[in-house]
């Protein structure tokens, strides 16, 4: 017995031996990425809605990008007669162009400035990759303050700083919290002896009106938008899943904080103010958001305002700008200056809420060209964001009639939507195997709920037919 569990010990070694020299001969021949298998895991997706899909699914952005270009008389002949659609209004923009080489396969009014809506966070989110770098991360601190026993919650545009009572279902990707920096700044009090404190806050980071202009208003009391400030918790909102907004989410911030400090043994006076913390002040804790990559996918996916907001004015500060609306309209264009990639952007907030921005679909196109080339690794981020047709974020209910189904599972791409504007910009493999960026812009949209973002899905789904 003992000497048949030998030999079936040696035959399980050999056998191993035999696997890993055949799997290291497939890594060398086959040019495997070893650092991709060894660099740290990225976060868990976003958990989605359930979703059925149809019949004629394809896969989920089917690799391509090196097919032949699709027939231009044949693209244009289709996307024309789909453009006429009356649910899309008399101004309308549309290019489709080749990822790869930026070459244009088709154009109507491309270079045309149109009302953009949320495909905006597609400019937010390529400048805060570009200007910031995927793995920046936006910090929570609290500092000591100018007397004895005195703190300071600093404020560090991160809106998606979890409060004390946590979501049922917390988004992708995980969130920094207000109720851990407590318990750090509690447990360094403590070890010093402190048991009571007076707290101030500090918002000072952004600079300038909480509200761009374009901002319609009633965007704050329908809870579209919170006042845009450097500290809140739970993007401004009354309660986590709530779309309610407070009228101060800083000082709501800092009565949180107050009572959690409490719950962990530190009592923090009565009175609570609005101060200015030293630059030389002691760091007692701090708690950091995720990383930028992760912040730029769900404020697409999710279409963030909040989110996108605060990402645009880190990048002002980042390219040494005022924190505020007009330091955000300064800022993102030098950045796509040296991307190449600023013709036909103007923008005033990072949201694409402000009825004052205009780009231009070749504008948007070029840009997802830029973010998806192979040269710049580091704007990956936004293609991984954008929602898949069919499948998730704003995109999870869409593409669900005939003449979009071919579409689903392919199509990736950001919405837009206000009063009388819709638009819908992306990339889609062909089924010849080319990558394409397109962009479909209306901007006086005829009211009809529904019938304008049934129109561009066709669009899309033409664009993703067209082996032509």
């Amino acid at each position: 017995m003992i000497r048949r569990e030998r030999w079936t010990t040696v035959v399980t070694l050999g056998l191993l031996q035999v696997f890993v020299i055949v799997a290291g001969v497939h890594v060398v021949t086959n040019d495997v990425n070893l650092g991709a298998l060894t660099s740290p895991p990225r976060p868990a997706p976003p958990a989605e809605p359930p979703f059925v899909p149809v019949k004629t699914a394809g896969p989920v952005l089917a690799a391509g990008g090196n097919g032949p270009l699709p027939v231009k008389g044949t693209l244009a002949g289709r996307l024309t007669d789909a453009l006429g659609d009356p649910a899309l209004g008399d101004s309308v923009g549309a290019v489709v162009v080749d990822a790869s080489t930026g070459a244009v396969l088709y154009g109507s009014r491309a270079d045309i400035g149109i009302t953009p809506a949320s495909t905006t966070k597609l400019v937010t989110s390529v400048s805060a990759l570009a200007s910031l770098g995927p793995d920046e991360r936006l910090a929570t601190k609290v500092v000591g303050g100018p007397a004895k026993n005195a703190i300071v919650l600093v404020g560090g545009g991160d809106p998606t700083l979890l409060g004390p009572k946590a979501p049922k279902s917390p988004p992708y990707p995980r969130q920094a919290s207000l109720a851990q920096l407590a318990q750090r700044t509690a447990k360094e009090l403590k070890a010093a002896g402190v048991a009571k404190v007076s707290l101030g806050y500090d918002d000072s980071l952004f600079t300038g009106p909480r509200t761009a202009p374009g901002w319609k208003p009633g965007y704050i009391p329908e809870g579209s938008v919170a006042p845009v400030t450097a500290l809140a918790i739970d993007e401004g909102r009354s309660a986590p899943e709530s779309r309610a907004r407070v009228a101060d989410p800083p000082r709501t911030a800092a009565l949180a904080f107050a009572r959690l400090l409490k719950r962990y043994g530190v009592t923090a006076s009565p009175s609570v103010k609005r101060v200015k913390a030293s630059k030389e002040a002691r760091e007692l804790a701090r708690v950091e958001s995720a990383p930028v990559y992760a912040l730029v996918e769900r404020a697409l996916t999710t279409s963030d305002n909040d989110l996108s907001e605060a990402l645009a004015r880190h990048v002002a500060i980042k390219e040494g700008r005022p924190a505020s609306f007009a330091g955000v309209a300064q800022a993102v264009p030098a950045v796509l200056a040296r991307l190449k990639a600023a013709k036909g952007v103007s923008v005033h907030d990072g949201s694409g809420l402000s009825t004052k921005n205009r780009i231009s679909p070749a504008g948007l196109a070029r840009l997802l060209g830029v973010a998806a080339s192979p040269d710049n690794p580091h704007l990956h981020g936004v293609v991984s964001g954008m929602p898949v047709a069919g499948f998730s974020g704003t995109l999870g209910g869409r593409f669900a009639k005939k003449d979009s189904e071919p579409g689903v599972g392919l199509v990736r791409a950001k919405t837009g939507t206000l009063n009388g504007v819709n638009t819908l910009a992306g990339l889609v493999t062909t089924t010849d195997g080319r990558l394409v960026a397109f962009a479909f812009m209306a901007d006086d949209v005829p009211a009809g709920w529904g019938k304008a973002e049934a129109a561009l899905d066709r669009l899309a789904a033409i664009v993703s037919r067209c082996g032509c």
